[in-house]
């Protein structure tokens, strides 16, 4: 099973494996507090894509198609990622952005899915 999470969230043992997959480790949150099994920021958006999204006011969709050609081109990451949720069972994914229907991990949750 996948699932998001934000990563500023209490850790609960219904999580499971956490993995964060943002590029940049969350402002103000500790490693002990945040309780990441897993930091995987090489499958996070590229620091271009980020900017753009996050500072450039890129909208949702071009965001989405972008991440997923980069995506297409780190197959071995997904293939990680869905040999954790196999090792584990169930596996959140942690994101940083207040937002929780726009970003990367939502992307990624559905890929691992099969719902691209």
């Amino acid at each position: 099973m996948i699932q998001t999470k934000r990563v500023y969230e209490r850790a609960a043992k219904e999580d499971g494996f956490r993995i964060l997959v943002d590029r940049l480790w969350p402002r103000a949150l500790t490693k002990e507090k945040a309780r990441v099994d897993l930091w995987m920021k090489e499958i996070a958006p590229s620091d271009e894509l980020r900017k753009r999204f996050h500072h450039e006011g890129m909208n949702w969709s071009e965001f989405e198609k972008r991440y997923k050609v980069e995506l297409a081109r780190n197959k071995e990451r997904l293939s990680d990622l869905k040999r954790l949720e196999q090792e584990h069972g169930t596996v959140t994914l942690l994101y940083g952005s207040k937002d929780e229907k726009e970003n990367q991990a939502v992307i990624l949750a559905k890929i691992l899915k099969g719902k691209k």
